[in-house]
């Protein structure tokens, strides 16, 4: 029977840490300390926020790590409630009797290292006990893994069975294998890469100037303004949900419909416009303005081969199962980085999903993803 972790057990008590009201009540803190980031500053200290399920075995090989995408959390699987104003994300991937079976692993989630649902990000009290805001320096996707890998040595987990993530948690699961190749058995990386292309570059610059440009940003540091910069956070996911479904998908849905009421020869929406505005106000209500700049940030300096002599040299030491998954219709994630993923590994093949739904199609195409992992985990 599947085990819901809200206090873990072997781990240290005086680095656990408590999350900030309304956050999870699901998942706890644990205190990692100063981190060294790749840009030369320093954090002086950082709290990532975990979600588990399961039993960790006796021998402690049964421990899958499942990273988010970008605006994701710890919350894989399970209502909304309090505290947690979304359903889980990966419902029918994870869970007892699934592909990752929560009966038969000790799943972990984490919140990424610049995340507003627990972690240390630019919402977070500094060390003064102001939020950090536009004082919160640079990370990047290796930050983030070198604080997951932290959390798992407080966690006792020396090896994960499988670490898994899609889009900006499939650059986490890629930089897994090559910074921690001897701790990880294998690896699923979902419409992703092992390096950021300069498109998903450039969409992610229009983006972070959609936020940084809102009146209310004030420079990174509104939190103690009174405001949020809600409007830009908008735009931005307005820009980023319309390159997270395919083209041929938005044309079937949506057409050239009106929105039900409205005239768009006298200033009214289209159809497709409502859709951008119901998906942009959800995220307004759930989701940090800050972060979403970290965040993307991150994503465009990933790179798994740098410093490394390059994506082959990378992953050279890695001798673990690497499992490349794309989606056809991927138009941010094409199955082409995908398949340069695996040339630079030097085995395995990319496994394509089918789907009419773009790069969301890793969340929607559950049964699909499923099979895949299953062959993954044996």
């Amino acid at each position: 029977m599947t085990v819901l972790s809200r206090r873990p057990t072997g781990v240290r008590p005086d680095v656990l840490e408590p999350l900030p009201p309304g956050s999870n009540p699901d998942a706890f803190g644990v205190r990692i300390g100063p981190q060294a980031l790749e840009s030369g500053e320093t954090l002086p200290e950082a709290t990532i926020a975990v979600q588990t399920w399961g039993r960790l075995a006796p021998d402690r090989a049964n421990a899958v790590l499942v990273e988010h995408a970008l605006t994701g959390d710890t919350h894989v699987i399970g209502a909304a409630g309090p505290g947690q104003p979304t359903a889980g994300w990966w419902p029918g991937v994870v869970g007892p009797g699934c592909a990752i079976d929560t009966d038969r692993y000790f799943v972990v989630a984490t919140n990424a290292l610049g995340g507003c649902r627990g972690s240390t990000g630019p919402s977070s009290p500094a060390p003064d006990g102001r939020p950090w805001g536009s004082r919160f320096p640079q990370i990047s996707v290796r930050d983030q893994v070198a604080a997951e890998a932290q959390v798992a040595d407080l966690l006792g987990i020396n090896r994960w069975r499988l670490v898994v993530g899609g889009s900006m948690g499939g650059m986490r699961a890629a930089e897994w294998a090559a910074s921690y190749p001897d701790r990880v058995q294998d690896t699923a990386v979902i419409a992703s890469a092992g390096v950021a292309a300069a498109d998903q570059i450039a969409w992610g610059q229009a983006q972070i100037l959609a936020i940084t440009g809102d009146p209310d940003y004030y420079g990174g540091d509104y939190y103690d303004r009174g405001v949020v910069p809600s409007h830009g956070l908008g735009l931005a996911r307005r820009i980023a949900h319309t390159t997270y479904r395919s083209a041929d998908e938005l044309d079937r849905r949506f057409g050239v419909v009106e929105q039900a009421g409205e005239q768009p020869l006298r200033g009214g929406r289209f159809s497709v416009e409502g859709y951008l505005d119901h998906h942009a106000a959800k995220l307004v209500g759930r989701f940090d303005a800050g972060t979403y700049v970290a965040l993307t940030r991150a994503m465009a300096t990933h790179d798994i081969g740098r410093g490394r002599g390059g994506m082959a040299a990378a992953l050279s030491s890695y001798d673990g199962g690497l499992h490349v998954i794309a989606v056809d219709s991927d138009r941010l994630f094409p199955v082409s980085l995908s398949e340069e993923l695996v040339a630079a590994h030097g085995t395995g093949d990319v496994h394509v999903v089918r789907s009419p739904h773009g790069h969301d199609g890793f969340l929607i195409e559950t049964d699909q993803i499923a099979r895949a992992l299953s062959t993954a985990l044996g």
